[in-house]
């Protein structure tokens, strides 16, 4: 009996560009608006070229939920985190969790997995209720009603989460991150970008920079981990992070040695702050652009609050302010494009990607897709109630990413975003001043201008 072969995948629509450049200029430029118009041009999984002939880099964009799925969890193990920026990345900051493979990343997984049980994040809600007092604080103390609400979050989540790694020695480590970090981003956005790069070990002014920086952020952590180890639990209740890193071990891992413990603080500092920080800076400004939405979170946290301090458990309580950080998460999600590479041919969403391909998974151009979302570029945090969410597929939201290389991190970063907005809301009305914030892609979402909102104190 003679059988019927499956017809050939149809390659992926290639997005027009320059005759010699492709989309080189563009994607440099703005490669979120890029995304878009791929997306709106051609459908939901696209090839982008750039670069001259030769040395051209060509990328699939990966736009549909159905696709990023297939690409982050039903088919993970065919895409690995190969492409140029994660090597840059795991350069600058190390092998850990965010840049790990294979039995690296499973065996770091697992000693780092009990650190993040819902127990155990809970248990950090009274220090990062204590970092937002002390933010506040500086507010009253400061004399202005206006301030840059992104770079504000990026200062509390910074010392949030130096506080949660290092325990009591966070002043040091923020000074040093604070300057270090966004020269790092720099850096690995630049190589990452570039079709021919020279070898980091050459002394060229960017590279003696880069590895002035690098020294400094391993030498304050090489410090601080010393100390703890030191000290031990004579200085502290032991709870701090680093400590609990320094103390995971298992029969089957091992133990984690001094590189690894420095490149694990090293990735929990990056990833640690500026997602949340995103998310809460955009929050803030988009509620000082909505007043109508921020009367309705004001109201729901003063009436479960009733002027105390919230705690883990009040989470389940302040649904609408849940709401509206994960609609701000849409509209802005902290990793906007994430990249793999296929190790096999396969099919994407019914499109051929080869084999050695480079995709990018916008949730950027996901969270827009008229297909899941109404009216996208409307800022509606009832497009999270439960009904809702159950309406839509599994990957029409994924801000913390997806399949076995979600975020570990998701639940302190709700845990933290939800209190440190509750008590902001509690003390102030907010009024943006600057109405809008072009961003652009670093490692992360970056805003390339201020995010100013006026901070009036509340009569309540």
């Amino acid at each position: 009996m003679a059988t019927t072969s499956r017809p050939a995948a149809p390659a992926a629509p290639e997005l027009a560009g320059l005759p010699l450049l492709g989309s080189m200029f563009e994607l440099k430029k703005d490669s979120l608006s890029t995304f878009l118009r791929a997306h709106r041009a051609h459908g939901d999984v696209v090839r982008i070229t750039a670069g001259p002939p030769g040395i051209r880099a060509t990328v699939y964009g990966v736009f549909s939920a159905e696709g990023a799925q297939q690409v982050l969890a039903t088919q993970s193990a065919n895409f690995r985190k190969d492409n140029a920026f994660y090597r840059e990345i795991r350069e600058s900051f190390g092998n850990g969790l965010l840049t790990s493979q294979d039995e690296d990343y499973l065996r770091q997984r697992r000693l780092v997995q009990p650190l993040f049980t819902k127990r155990r994040v809970d248990g950090y809600a009274d220090a990062v209720a204590a970092e937002v007092t002390t933010l506040m604080d500086e507010w009253r103390d400061g004399g202005s009603e206006v301030v840059d609400v992104l770079h504000e979050m990026t200062r509390f989540a910074l010392r949030a989460v130096a506080r949660i790694l290092f325990g009591t020695d966070v002043d040091e480590a923020v000074d040093i991150v604070e300057r270090s970090f966004p020269e790092l981003a720099r850096y690995v956005l630049t190589r990452g970008y570039s079709p021919v790069t020279v070898p980091r070990q050459w002394p060229t002014p960017g590279n003696r920079k880069a590895a002035a920086v690098h020294q400094a952020l391993y030498e304050v952590c090489d410090r601080i981990i010393a100390a703890r180890r030191e000290a031990g639990r004579a200085d502290g209740d032991g709870q701090d992070l680093l400590t609990l890193l320094a103390e995971a071990e298992s029969a089957e891992d091992g133990s984690f040695d001094a590189t690894e413990l420095r490149e694990q603080v090293l990735i929990f500092l990056l990833a640690g702050h500026e997602t949340t920080a995103t998310s809460l800076g955009f929050a803030l400004h988009l509620l000082g652009r909505h007043p109508e939405v921020l009367k309705k979170a004001q109201e729901e946290v003063d009436t479960v609050l009733a002027g105390r301090t919230p705690g883990a458990a009040d989470l389940d309580a302040l649904p609408y302010v849940t709401r509206v950080l994960k609609e701000t998460m849409r509209l802005f999600p902290a990793a906007p494009a994430v990249g793999r590479r296929s190790v096999e041919a396969t099919e994407v969403d019914g499109v051929a990607i080869p084999a050695g391909a480079d995709v990018i998974v916008a949730s950027w151009v996901t969270h827009r897709h008229p297909d899941y979302w109404e009216d996208p570029e409307t800022f509606d945090p009832d497009r999270f109630t439960p009904e809702a969410e159950a309406a839509r597929p599994r990957y029409a939201w994924y801000p913390f990413g997806g399949g076995p290389r979600a975020c570990i991190g998701q639940h302190f970063s709700m845990l933290e975003s939800v209190i440190a907005l509750a008590m902001i809301l509690q003390r102030y009305d907010v009024e943006a001043v600057d109405t809008e914030v072009p961003v652009t892609v670093a490692i992360t979402l970056t805003a390339q201008g201020p995010a100013r909102c006026r901070l009036r104190p509340r009569a309540v």
